[in-house]
Order: C-alpha cells, then structure tokens, then sequence
C-alpha cells in the first residue's frame, strides 16, 4: 500500500423508487465515476437497489425478485472492476427480509451484512418489513443468486492494513453503535449506507455524530445518504455524504443536489493504526471478542497521489482564526496557570526572566504578567533582565526596555561584554574566532546571571526556549537549555507568533504597537555580531531551515511515527507551490539528524506545561535513548 493511503468514496444516488432496473444504471454509472477517479472503497445509500422508501411494495415479490435480478447485473458489469463496492438491497431468507449492505469486489459477491438496530419510532416503520441482525446471528452464510455467501457480523480485509467494518443508518444512533465493537475487532474503515431524512438542525447531529465515532473509534467513517429522489409523502432526503477521519472531516458533499454525488478522500490507514497502537486505552479493548469473520477482499493499491487529501501545512495552527483565537487564548490559559500554581508552591517571590526582545522570551514574558494577575500579585514582581552582547542590535535592545516599560515589571540590564571577554581569555580562546564557542560563552554567561539572580531575589527563574527548538536541539546545552520552569516548553514556533499577536489584539495601543514590531523581527538568538548596517546577520532559519517545515516534520513524525518517505510525500502535498522536492528533502534530512542527535538534552529539561498534543518531555510524552541510530530513518 502506497504510503498507507487508500481512496474512499461515498455517493448519493439519482435513484427511482421501486425501480432496481433504473437504479442499478445509476450505480454503475457512478461506480464508473469512481474507477475513473481511481477509487478503491465506494458506499452507496441504504437500500441504494431498490431505494429505502418503497414500504409496503417491499411484502412485494416481484420488487424482490426484479431487485436480485438488478444485483446480479452490476455484479456481471462490474467483473473487471478493481474495487470493494458496498450496495443496499433487501434479502429474504426464510421467513424474514433483511435490510442489507452487499461487499462486492471484482464481480463476486465477498459477504452480506446486515442492519442491526432497524429504526421503528417517529417516522420510521421499519420493523413491519425488516427483521434486525440478532435474528440471522445463527447464520453463517445464504443463499444469494445460487451462491453460498458469508453472512452476518463480517469484517473486510482490503488488504495494507486496512479493514473495512459496516453499519447501517440506524446502527450509528444506537448507544453501543455496531461500529464500536467493529473497531476493537480490527475494522479502521467504517461504511454506513443510510436513509436519514432531513429536518432543521439534523444534518449537523448528524455530522458531529459521524465525526465523534471516527474519534472514538480511531477510524475512517465514510457516510452515504438517501438522495432527494427518495423524498415522499412526509420525508425529504438530503443526499449527505460525509467522510471523516480520527474526529476530523476529509470531505462532505453538497446536500439537496438533482445529480449523482461522489465525494471522494484518500485516507491514511497507517495514521489510524498507529494511534491505536500508541492509545492504550483502545488496545486494552481489543481483547474483546464480538464474533466477527474477516473476509479477504483485496484491493490493488499500489500507487496514491493524494489528490484527495487535505494535508495541512500548518498542523499546530487552526486555519480558521475564530480558532486561532479560541487555541490562543486556551494555550496562554494553560502557561500562566502552570507557571501560577508553581510559584504559588514553591513560595517565590516572583520571577526571573531574560528578556531579548525576540518571540520566545516576548510570549514569557505575557505569561508571567498573566501569572501575576491570577496571583493576585503587582508586575513589578517580575525581574525582566536584558543582557546585551556582541550580537544585539538596537532593534530587539530597544523592544525589549520597551516592553517592560510598558507592562511594568522591573528592570535590570547587565551587559555581558566584558565577562565573556574575561571567560574566552579564562579559558584560552580567541575572541576573534566567530564559532560555538564564542557563541555559547554568551548563552551560558546570560543562564548564569538569571540563576544567580533568582537565588539573590528569592525568585524563580522562568524558561523562554519553545518545542521547535527543544526538536532541533538549537539551544545551549546548560545555557538557555536550563531554567526553573519552561513556560513555552511545548509550544512549537509557529504557533508562538499567534500566541503573541493574540496578546497584541488585546492589548493597550502603545504595547500593542511594541508586540507587532517583535512579531515583525527576524527570529536569531543574536550570538553573532549585527551586520555593517546594525541589523541581524545571525537568522536563525538561514542555518537550520525553516520553522514551517520542521514543525510540519516534528508533528507527523511524533503523533503517527511517519517514516522519512512518507513525511518527505506529504510535505509535497501540504508545500505545494513554495517549496519543491529538493529543498523538502534537504531539510527533512537536516530534521532528523538534528532531532536524533540532541536527544541528550530534552532529557534533562525542565518541568514545563503540557499545551498540546505533542510534547517532548522526557518525563511523559517522548522517552528516546539519547544515542539511538538514525541510520535507518535515512
């Protein structure tokens, strides 16, 4: 399987009712769509052969019959066909009709589930035609066009990790949905073939109940709605189709059209089955047996562009800046609590903090004032200490006094000059040679004062360094590496700037004014002099890469274990039009090594607030032997 991603489907049909002639055209039509459009799983609408809302006429034999013929006809067409086709149509067996879903891949029929819980209150009438699944439990297989088909509670192996698992309609709103136990019995793709009729404020419960199941069942859920051909007599059918993964949509149709729908998403099934492997609480559940048979149902899947597939750029950052501002405002929330019930418990004074007029030590900076207000405690509790060195420029100087200015927190400046002088002498090293040495001399003798000066004023001394750098190793180890508390410990650097922008909106005009030129300022840890024009020379994303990419990295790489191929295919797909192959690569490889090599120093970090769903800490999120080999991940 390519990269793990299979293409799913979920249609909505021009079907007539009562018409399985009529309607077994449709299907064929749109199962041609879908082989066009290189469609490997595709769902069709509750009862899509002979349409839900045929009531009575389903005691009709003849509806039975002309349906059966129907099916046997899309299975002759469909022969060729190198996909897993999920149809609804009624069986009868016995003295009992069945509401059902066909699995039909390459002209052979692989297995029949059908539906579970059959609706039978409000506008549902159901039970007058259907018999429920607990009544066909006994049967292991039945007779279907002469053929001996497995029947009953069955799972799907497509093959690549990928099972398939079916419920229909009903089956979702039940409170222990069929789906539930499907998942801890292997199925990751979920299939509901539906006729859910529309009232005001329907569609949403339903969506919101598609996307919580694909959460709680760490799944794909591919929704196939009844079209607005089946509307009759009281009911209108919408027509929605929904496919969603692990709590988030990939694709929804638009509802109410007067043509077939197909939409269409590429799932990623390595992602799925790495979360359940990482999620103990869903491995503990897979020691429940729900008697499921897995049928093999393989699909070729050797090749997957992810033409239907959003991947985010960004993945810390919501795209939608109402959530920008909710994540913002419930991150900033998170440090300031930390940092408040830390300094509540160790009794300090206040706090310490180095303040260089860059992003990190800026946002540390908000936080600690944050923490003094729930503290109930004045700013001037907070020490802001700017050290200027040989590679501070005028323009993050002069931001920074500014800013504690404005927020009113006190101030110490202690230049560090003529110490580091006296240290590179100390130790032998010439100060005209530009290395790390010259460079850490600095970042060491600016940890020393802060740790000093929060010993001598009873105070702790706040961390600035972010998640991004903690990932790159680009910080000093026992300089800016230490602290008392790491407020920004798991906050990656692309979601910092919103962080402080957040702040900046709500702030007074004049610090609003300070926050948006810091925002505006190259990110450099300022080691290296300015240039002949007094600016930065040192940029930080010259050196390493840019930030963008390397948190895209460090989030599929920590959340689903992604290897280098498939981080090196999405960041393609996601960096579409700014960055091309060759420049991905180069710093993917940058990434990792840099990521492997400094292991050593996220294990020995300090305590820091948990923000999100990646955190590096050694003491809960990331346990890594600090000399692991990454040949392999090459």
């Amino acid at each position: 399987m390519s990269n793990s991603f299979l293409r799913v489907a979920a249609a909505s049909l021009k079907l007539k009712v009562a018409d399985p002639e009529f309607n077994s055209e449709e299907i064929l039509k749109i199962i041609a769509q879908a082989a066009e459009k290189d469609v490997k799983v595709l769902v069709t609408p509750e009862l899509s052969v002979t349409s839900y809302t045929c009531a009575d006429l389903f005691f009709n034999n003849a509806l039975l019959e002309r349906s059966l013929r129907a099916f046997e006809k899309i299975l002759e067409s469909t022969k060729n066909v190198d996909m897993t086709v999920i149809l609804g149509l009624p069986v009868a067996s016995g003295t009992c009709l069945f509401n059902c879903a066909a699995v039909i891949n390459k002209g052979e029929i692989i297995g029949i589930v059908p539906k579970t819980y059959i609706a039978n209150y409000n506008e549902f009438y159901e039970k007058r035609w259907f018999a429920p699944m607990s009544k066909g439990l006994a049967m292991q297989s039945i007779n279907v066009l002469n053929r001996d088909v497995p029947f009953g509670k069955c799972l799907f192996d497509l093959g690549g990790g990928a099972v398939l698992g079916i419920e229909i309609c009903e089956d979702l709103w039940a409170p222990i949905p069929p789906s539930s136990e499907m998942s801890v019995c292997s199925a990751n793709i979920i299939c509901n073939l539906s006729a859910s009729d529309e009232y005001v404020s329907k569609a949403q419960y339903r969506e919101d109940l598609i996307t919580n199941q694909s959460a709680r069942c760490i799944c794909a859920y591919a929704y196939s709605g009844a079209s607005v051909f089946e509307s009759t007599t009281d009911l209108v059918f919408s027509g929605a189709t929904v496919i969603a993964e692990n709590g988030g949509i990939c694709a929804k149709g638009e509802r109410f059209q007067r043509e077939n729908v197909l939409t269409v998403a590429d799932i990623d099934i390595e992602k799925l089955n790495t979360l359940r492997r990482n999620n103990i609480t869903f491995s503990d559940n897979t020691s429940y047996n729900g008697n499921y048979r897995i049928l093999k149902c393989n699909v070729s899947n050797d090749n997957n562009n992810l033409k239907y597939r959003f991947v985010d750029p960004h993945p810390f950052v919501p795209s939608d800046s109402d959530k920008i501002k909710e994540r913002c405002k419930e991150i900033f929330a998170i440090q300031a609590s930390g940092l408040a019930k830390r300094l509540e418990h160790v009794g300090s004074k206040g706090c310490v903090i180095g303040i260089s007029g860059g992003l990190d030590s800026t946002l540390a900076l908000l936080v600690a004032v944050e923490s003094m207000k729930l503290l109930g405690k004045d700013n001037s509790s907070i020490i802001g200490v700017t050290m200027p060195g040989f590679g501070t420029t005028d323009r993050t100087y002069n931001n920074a006094l500014k800013l504690m200015e404005q927020l009113g927190v006190t101030i110490r400046e202690i230049n560090i000059k003529e110490a580091c002088l006296i240290h590179m002498r100390d130790i032998g090293h010439d100060e005209s040679i530009k290395d790390i040495t010259y460079e850490n001399t600095q970042a060491r003798e600016r940890t020393q004062i802060l740790f000093d000066l929060a010993n001598k004023e009873n105070c702790l001394l706040v961390g600035t360094g972010d998640l991004s750098e903690l990932a790159m190793g680009w910080c000093t180890y026992n300089g800016d590496h230490m602290s008392m508390y790491g407020v920004n410990a798991s906050v990656p650097k692309t979601l910092v700037k919103y962080l402080v922008q957040y702040v900046a909106t709500v702030s007074e005009e004049d610090t609003k004014a300070t926050l948006f030129d810091i925002l505006d300022t190259p990110v450099s840890p300022e080691l290296l002099p300015p240039d002949e024009n007094g600016k930065i020379a040192q940029k930080t994303e010259d050196n390493i890469g840019p930030y963008e990419l390397h948190d895209f990295f460090l989030y599929h790489f920590i959340r689903f274990g992604s290897s280098k191929d498939k981080l090196l295919k999405i960041a393609e797909k996601a960096f579409e039009g700014v960055y091309d192959r060759e420049v991905i690569e180069k710093w993917l490889n940058v990434f990792l090594r840099r990521f492997f090599i400094s292991q050593f120093k996220r294990s020995c970090i300090p305590d820091s607030p948990k923000v999100g769903s990646v955190s590096l800490s050694p003491r809960g999120d990331w346990r890594m032997p600090s000399d692991a080999s990454f040949a392999e991940f090459f």
